[in-house]
């Protein structure tokens, strides 16, 4: 199990910004850049879904956040983050940093991120 290092997020009002980490600390820099790593996020009562990934050759976002949010790669640090932008409260959710590597998924704790109207 690969251990994954969240944080950030928290509460802010629509229309604020917020900012999620995740790091893998220990990993060596070659296995990184084969990683793909990034964030899912479920809210009350729905099912968990891709916020935005990011590997070596390209990024993904979900329809809903692209043009407000923007993920990165620090290939140095092992970490991806996570800029929220323009929130809006149904952006409100546990947000779950994913990581693929070898074809195995791992996930994080989960942060909180709540917006308020």
């Amino acid at each position: 199990q690969v251990r994954l290092v969240e944080s950030g997020g928290g509460l802010v009002k629509e229309g604020g910004s917020l900012r999620l980490s995740c790091g893998a600390p220990g990993t060596i820099t070659s296995t990184f850049r084969g990683d793909t790593m990034g964030w899912y996020r479920q809210a009350p009562g729905k099912q968990r879904e891709m916020v935005a990934m990011a590997s070596r050759e390209s990024t993904d976002y979900a329809d809903s956040v692209k043009g407000r949010f923007t993920i990165s790669r620090d290939v140095n640090k092992k970490m991806v983050i996570l800029q929220m932008n323009s929130l809006r409260p149904e952006d409100t959710a546990v947000y779950y940093c994913n990581l693929v590597r070898y074809g195995q998924t791992h996930w994080g704790e989960g942060r909180l991120v709540t917006v308020s109207s």
